[in-house]
């Protein structure tokens, strides 16, 4: 794979890692909300279309070709949105 599609490819992953944990937030208001029924339903259906949504770019991108180093790039993005939304919204006396 080229250089310069693989750089695209981490840069879309890390942002993506980033997407990925303000909609997990959004989703969990959902999850504590609703009854056990719409929690599955809900639960399948945001992973599915998560991964989906994630694949689908990715193939746009480097013909859907996944390394390892993608995956942790999401990580990182996911662990970066946790930890600047702490020290945005800490509770100060």
């Amino acid at each position: 794979m080229i250089l310069k599609i693989q750089i695209i490819s981490l840069i879309f992953s890390f942002f993506y890692g980033i997407f990925f944990y303000i909609l997990l937030e959004v989703n969990s208001h959902f999850l504590y909300s609703t009854k056990l029924p719409f929690k599955i339903i809900n639960s399948f259906l945001f992973v599915m279309l998560n991964t989906l949504l994630y694949f689908i770019i990715l193939k746009k991108i480097n013909n859907g070709i996944v390394h390892v180093y993608f995956l942790l790039c999401i990580t990182v993005g996911y662990i970066i949105a946790k930890i600047v939304r702490a020290k945005l919204f800490v509770k100060r006396k």
